[in-house]
């Protein structure tokens, strides 16, 4: 009889201190570093967020965090809860003011907003700037954000899930013949079109979908493309930005342009459209973005 009272005390001593160290755990995410090297301590878990950043606001609903997001951009627009939530201002110019009204615990930001940080510092207000360079960099932003607000299970899940998919994709596509791809992000000017240069999620997208990007032979990650060189590298598909309302132009301008006809997509009626928030906004619909470029570029491996 005593082992067995032992033996329930004991479990009862393991449980209470697991429940005081999961609780220690939910009360402080403790030291983190965010993408610029920073070392950021949070004395406990954020309740009142705003991001000001598409990308970082999709990463909190897909984390569950709807409750917790009290201010967003006016770029902020998926998923449909997002219309209910506060407006800050735009990406590159959001409202001081109006974030301290909001009376945040913390900000998150991709630091592109030079005079946003001082005036956090400056408030005492906590921000951790998330800024990936790559498909890799928004997995651990993820991870991160899950650390921050103690979600970690869950961001485990979607990290997971997007690595799976990612890794269909590329495995797809190993063995298939690279297709030359060329993505217009505006095109006002079809002599100068802009497209996605190196650096750009686009071209690491086009290239994991298992194309070859025209627009890689830029000197940016946006740049304008003349005609001559597009036509001399004859993209055999080209996918516009769907996104960009004014900055899009109509599939047949492209087809009617006298330098265009003479493609081999054009010819062939491979110009397709995608959402450009699928591929340029550094969350986890990436994923879908990629998906979506591979169904495009070689549809007969995803029929």
């Amino acid at each position: 009889m005593k082992f067995r009272r032992f033996g329930i005390i004991a479990i009862l001593l393991g449980l209470l201190i697991n429940i005081l160290v999961g609780c220690q755990q939910q009360s402080s995410p403790g030291t983190l570093v965010d993408d610029m090297g920073r070392e950021i301590n949070l004395g406990k878990i954020p309740q009142r967020i705003v991001s000001h950043v598409p990308g970082i606001t999709e990463i909190l609903f897909a984390l569950g965090l709807e409750e917790k997001v009290v201010g967003i951009s006016d770029y902020c627009d998926y998923p449909d809860a997002t219309e209910l939530k506060e407006k800050v201002g735009g990406f590159y110019n959001p409202s001081v003011e109006k974030i301290v009204e909001l009376d945040p615990d913390l900000v998150l930001t991709s630091g592109a907003t030079d005079y946003l940080m001082p005036q956090l510092e400056e408030l005492e207000i906590p921000y951790i700037i998330l800024q990936p360079e790559d498909i890799d960099g928004i997995l651990k932003n993820i991870e991160l954000v899950g650390k921050v607000t103690g979600t970690e299970r869950k961001a485990g899940e979607v990290v997971e899930d997007m690595e799976a998919r990612i890794s269909y994709v590329i495995t797809q596509v190993k063995d298939a013949p690279r297709v030359r791809v060329f993505y217009i992000f505006a095109s006002t000017d079809l002599n100068n079109p802009w497209t996605a240069g190196p650096g750009s999620f686009v071209d690491t997208l086009i290239t994991m979908a298992g194309g070859e990007n025209i627009g890689a032979k830029a000197l940016a990650p946006w740049a304008q493309f003349s005609i001559e060189e597009l036509v001399s590298s004859d993209p055999e598909v080209i996918i516009v930005d769907a996104k960009h309302g004014t900055a899009a132009t109509p599939r047949e301008e492209i087809e009617c342009h006298p330098a265009w006809q003479g493609i081999t997509a054009v010819k062939r009626g491979e110009i397709h459209l995608i959402d450009g928030d699928l591929v340029n906004r550094s969350g986890p619909r990436i994923v879908q973005g990629l998906e979506e470029m591979a169904r495009i570029i070689h549809p007969e491996l995803f029929e």
